[in-house]
Parts: C-alpha cells; sequence; structure tokens
C-alpha cells in the first residue's frame, strides 16, 4: 500500500526503481539511494535485484526439476513429477512442430527458457509492497521483484538467442553462405546495398523484437498492480473496488505471463530453425 509520507507519484517512482550498485561520482561504491544516483552510476551499474532474483529462480527450477528426474518412477507418477513429464512432453510437441532441422541443443533450450522465464513472470503476481517493504526494513532503498520488467533482463537473453543464430547461421552455412543470403536476397547481387540494409535490420529485429515484447508486457502489468495498490489508501470504497480489480487483474494476468513465456520460446525455436535452413 501506498506509504503516508509518499505521493503517489513518488510511490510510483519507488516500485519503479531497481536496487543499484555502482560506483558515485566520488569514486566510492555502494547502493544508490534514489533514482538520480543510480543514474550517474552509468551504464556498468549493477541492478542487484534483477540478477539476485533470476539466479534465485533459476536454483528453484533446477532444484525441482532435478528431484523430479532423481526421483522418477515408472510405477504411479507423483504430483511432481506428472507436472515435470507434462512440461517436457509440451516442450518436445513445440520444438517437433517448429523446428525441422537435427540439433541436441534447441529442446532443453526451450525447456530452460519457458520455465525460467514463466518463474520471473510469475512473481508479478506477489502483492505489490511485500517484498519492497520486507526489504525497506532490512535497510534496502528499493527493490523490484520482477525481473522481466528490467529492460537489462530481457535484452540479456534475447542477445543470448540472438548469439545462439549467429552461430549456427555460420556452423550450418559457412561464413560465405551466410553474408550470401544477407547480400542477394531478396534482389540479387545488384542489389547487394538494398539487400544488406532489408535483411540487415530483419537481423537486428529479432533480439529487440524478443526483449521488448517481453519487457512491455510485463512492465504494463507491473504498472497496473501499482496503480490498483494506490487505491486501497483511498478509503472504503476505494479498497474494496481495488481489491476487486486486483483479484480481476491476477486472473488475466496469469495467461499474460504464460504466453508471453510460451512466446519468447517459439520465437527462439523458430529462428534457431531458420539459422538451420539454406534461403531460397
Amino acid at each position: 500500500m501506498a506509504g503516508e509520507a509518499h505521493t503517489s507519484a513518488e510511490y510510483i517512482k519507488h516500485h519503479l526503481q531497481n536496487l543499484v550498485y555502482g560506483q558515485h561520482p566520488d569514486g566510492t561504491w555502494g547502493l544508490a539511494h534514489s533514482a538520480a544516483e543510480a543514474k550517474a552510476m552509468g551504464f556498468w551499474a549493477i541492478h542487484l535485484d534483477t540478477l539476485g532474483m533470476s539466479v534465485l529462480l533459476g536454483v528453484v527450477f533446477l532444484y525441482f526439476f532435478r528431484k523430479a528426474a532423481i526421483r522418477a518412477t515408472s510405477g504411479v507418477p507423483g504430483g511432481l513429477q506428472n507436472f515435470v513429464e507434462w512440461v517436457v512432453e509440451f516442450i518436445d510437441g513445440s520444438v517437433k512442430g517448429s523446428f525441422t532441422g537435427r540439433n541436441p541443443l534447441v529442446a532443453p533450450l526451450a525447456l530452460t527458457i519457458f520455465i525460467w522465464i514463466f518463474l520471473l513472470n510469475l512473481m508479478d503476481l506477489v502483492p505489490i509492497d511485500w517484498i519492497p517493504g520486507l526489504m525497506g526494513a532490512l535497510g534496502l532503498p528499493y527493490f523490484k521483484l520482477v525481473p522481466t520488467t528490467d529492460p537489462n533482463a530481457t535484452f540479456g537473453m534475447a542477445i543470448g538467442v540472438f548469439i545462439l543464430i549467429l552461430y549456427y547461421s555460420v556452423k550450418m552455412k559457412g561464413v560465405g553462405g551466410f553474408f550470401g543470403e544477407l547480400a542477394f536476397q531478396p534482389f540479387g547481387k545488384w542489389g547487394m546495398p538494398a539487400n544488406l540494409l532489408l535483411e540487415g535490420v530483419n537481423l537486428i529485429a529479432k533480439p529487440v523484437s524478443l526483449a521488448l515484447r517481453l519487457f512491455g508486457n510485463l512492465y504494463a502489468g507491473e504498472m497496473i498492480f501499482i496503480l490498483i495498490a494506490l487505491m486501497f489508501s483511498g478509503g472504503a470504497v476505494m479498497f474494496l473496488t481495488g481489491g476487486v480489480l486486483q483479484w480481476a487483474w491476477a486472473v488475466f494476468h496469469v495467461l499474460i505471463i504464460t504466453l508471453q513465456a510460451f512466446i519468447f520460446m517459439t520465437l527462439t525455436i523458430v529462428y534457431l530453425d531458420m539459422a538451420h535452413q539454406e534461403h531460397h
């Protein structure tokens, strides 16, 4: 809930600010205690909340899936094994439907992307003030719980996928074949400048669209939760209205967080499939 010491604008800015660690203008290193301090730290400032939650949820993912693998039985499966098997079969079906090449990396990569991004997005359903309030009590000035509302996280994942696209494009087609796709399509060798421009933009658009689509949807969802939270300090009627809206948006948001994880995974599979194929 919005604290009495904050205006609505201050409350919103506080929830949109990351916990940043970096070098202050005077040369000392430490946490930023305001948005201005965070901005002054420059590009190399570290978003501790984004990194911390990403690593934590990655460990949670690995722990439960490893646990399911160790306890897997051919008899009557438990709930965790049932869930993991369903997810694996779902991912396997998605890969078989979208990837026509042969690459043992694609299915595990797709599984990792889907579950990890889903868990990152799932943090958006935690009440907006709980974790920041707890961290504030521990002396931390800011804490953003949802890593995918930070463009640094979404661009980091998208750039990782982009590196794989470039690697397999060169590996499968050779440097000449990959360059030929960029330089000689779609207008032939005499249209090389236009080809390079069009195909270059198309290539760069892949990681940019992956990152911005995920970031934009989750950032918008978080903003709506923040605005709804402001209603709880507006009297009894606004409190009840906010409660109803929060529940309704949370139910709808379950679809959004799942869909965004699925879209990121599916586009990754499709882009890698394109990297494995000759362009005709």
